[in-house]
């Protein structure tokens, strides 16, 4: 039976649970279990597609559309595993399942109450969803990692507390564990417990009795002895049950600090983990993925060459609205064996009227341009910031600086080229200037213009690269030289198919198209030393141990030729796709099981229409 191990978290959020809640997971991988995991989102929304960048973060998109929270990219990531959009569960969507069960009369004329209904709904829900293979073995996990997102006593929470509540009597006491994280401040050099005492109170009250009580120290000071005892005498739990989780150098020695506490040795008792059949290959896997896992850590802690790249993008002042990206250039930098400087250009300040209106932003802006190793513009909507996008992109053009374009940015680089070399001042996008007299970027013709929900182009989808530019293609020999390379998606507009041919005599070569050959998915400069453009989302495959080949040839690059060289040679021999071998297929086939346009049922998602 699958084992359930649940993440809560008490006094404030956004302290670090879903990496808690990875590294735990990665630890049982290594283990040799097979793991999976569900976030739970206490919000009403359907899903994260609605909700500004810079309000929660990036919207994470999976392989069947799912647009998602970010967390399910630290389980991707940690994992390598591959979820679904019911691996994400908000109270929008219990709901509605729920409703529509009571319009549909299966509840047989009784009053629809948050219990049972509800948590019934709930539970029902994370036994079916644990059940689905995430990974290669094709076969049902072994553990399930439950991430309740919020606070413990937070009013919207309250169902699926309950819920987990009686969860862990329908599985029974040796297949469900508590990891309880809660915050321990430090007051002048006194690391305070009444916070963590609290919070533990709080959830006993309400049912629920921590196994574990991972304490979030910010700062690099470890969790004192003395103060490890008193939250156990407090809290009811032994002193082995109390682990420390100060801040380290990087998040990926997250899963090391809880491994040198004996966390899996305690799980391994706590969860009867000795009942389960692991096989010796599986054993053996584990014993693989911890060694690769502790080399890169260690390699990370010895890099002295740096490499700097400037980000230019529009939602800077939340960096998680970035965080694939941010992991794809870490992964990347790991890989060459670079210590990755990233500056943060918030887009509009490289744009004139900033020069009139704030003259040293300005400056500033341009001064960490200037001085870029590389240069990535990175995906967005709406118009603010455009221009500043675009002057970046021709900087790095015309001055031979690597430059990486994901989504926006790659349609801002056709503008880029239509403007100065074809010579048209007024080029533009049908999406920021919707009356534009030059559109080299348009709505995509199979789009609904009345239904905002769902009708992106959305999830997992094909490439296929020209054999016309093998020969010199950086993209698909990062790709491995494969003729196909599959990306995930999230857009609306694309080329215009009516300006290909002109953009491509003048220079400008898509390498990369859909299996039909009429919609433009990667661009490329051949005489530079690295320019591409991609209209997917590479970030979001990208792994700590297989990095994302895009970004992996950007960092190179930057890092300098002969590391592109070396890596591209890598590449053509090992590389390795991040996806199942049954999800890269055709994009019809693709389209038909993705949430790409959900129209027909009246339900869906919708772009952040934010600048």
């Amino acid at each position: 039976m699958t084992k359930y191990i649940l993440v809560s978290g008490g006094v404030v959020s956004g302290i670090g649970k879903g990496v808690i809640a990875s590294s735990t997971g990665l630890l049982l991988k290594t283990a040799g279990l097979k793991v999976t995991a569900i976030k739970i989102d206490p919000y009403m929304n359907i899903d994260a597609g609605t909700m500004r960048p810079t309000e929660h973060g990036e919207v994470y998109v999976l392989n069947d559309g799912g647009e998602v929270d970010l967390d399910l990219g630290n389980y991707e990531r940690y994992l390598d595993v591959t979820l679904s959009k019911d691996n994400n569960i908000t109270t929008g969507k219990i709901y509605r399942e729920v409703i529509e069960k009571e319009r549909r009369g299966e509840y047989l004329g009784k009053t629809v109450q948050i219990v049972p209904h509800v948590t019934n709904a709930i539970q029902d829900w994370i036994q079916r969803v644990s059940k689905i293979p995430v990974d290669e073995s094709a076969e049902e996990p072994d553990i399930c990692i439950v991430e309740l997102g919020g606070t413990v006593g937070d009013i919207e929470s309250a169902p699926f507390i309950e819920a987990m509540r009686q969860f862990q009597f329908r599985v029974g006491h040796d297949n469900f564990a508590l990891i309880h994280v809660s915050l321990v401040p430090d007051m002048h050099g006194e690391q305070k417990t009444k916070p963590t005492q609290t919070t533990v109170h709080a959830l006993r009250g309400l049912g629920l009795l921590p196994d574990l009580i991972a304490c979030r120290l910010l700062g690099r000071q470890p969790l004192e002895s003395s103060t490890k005892d008193k939250i156990s005498m407090f809290c009811h739990v032994a002193s082995e049950q109390v682990i420390g989780v100060h801040d380290v150098s990087s998040v990926y020695h997250v899963p090391l600090l809880l491994q040198s506490q004996r966390i899996i040795e305690y799980l391994r008792k706590r969860l009867n983990l000795a009942s389960l059949n692991i096989t010796e290959e599986w054993v053996s896997k584990g014993l693989s993925l911890e060694m690769k896992w502790r080399a890169v850590t260690k390699g990370q802690e010895r890099l002295f060459d740096e490499v700097k790249i400037v980000l230019v993008g529009k939602y800077t002042d939340l960096k998680d609205s970035y965080m694939s990206v941010i992991k794809a250039l870490e992964h990347s930098a790991f890989r060459v064996r670079r210590k990755l400087i990233i500056q943060w250009v918030e887009s509009s300040d490289l744009e004139p009227s900033t020069q009139e209106s704030d003259p040293a932003k300005y400056h500033d802006a341009w001064r960490a341009v200037v001085g870029a190793g590389g240069i990535l513009v990175p995906g967005g909507f709406g118009k603010r910031g455009t221009e500043g996008m675009i002057l970046a992109i021709k900087w790095a053009r015309e001055q031979k600086v690597p430059f990486l374009g994901i989504c926006l940015g790659f349609q801002m680089a056709v503008i880029e080229w239509a403007r100065s070399v074809l010579n048209i001042p007024d080029a533009h996008s049908a999406e920021l200037v919707p009356d534009t007299q030059n559109a080299f970027v348009i709505f995509m013709p199979e789009i609904s213009r009345t239904h905002m929900g769902g009708t992106m182009r959305l999830g997992l989808r094909p490439t296929v690269f020209d054999r016309e530019f093998e020969t010199w293609s950086k993209a698909r020999k990062l790709y491995g030289g494969n003729e196909k390379m599959w990306e995930r998606h999230r857009h609306r507009y694309e080329v215009n198919p009516e300006q290909v041919q002109r953009l491509q005599e003048s220079g400008l070569t898509f390498v990369g198209k859909d299996e039909k050959g009429e919609r433009m998915q990667i661009l490329e400069l051949k005489d530079h030393p690295f320019f591409m453009g991609l209209q997917a989302h590479p970030e979001l495959c990208s792994r700590p141990l297989n990095p994302s080949p895009p970004f992996l040839g950007f960092i190179a690059a930057s890092s300098g030729q002969s590391d592109l060289e070396e890596q591209i040679q890598v590449q053509l021999k090992s590389f390795r796709p991040p996806h199942p071998e049954h999800s890269m297929v055709s994009e019809e086939a693709l389209r038909t099981s993705t949430q790409e346009h959900p129209i027909a049922n009246g339900v869906g998602t919708m772009t952040p229409l934010t600048d």
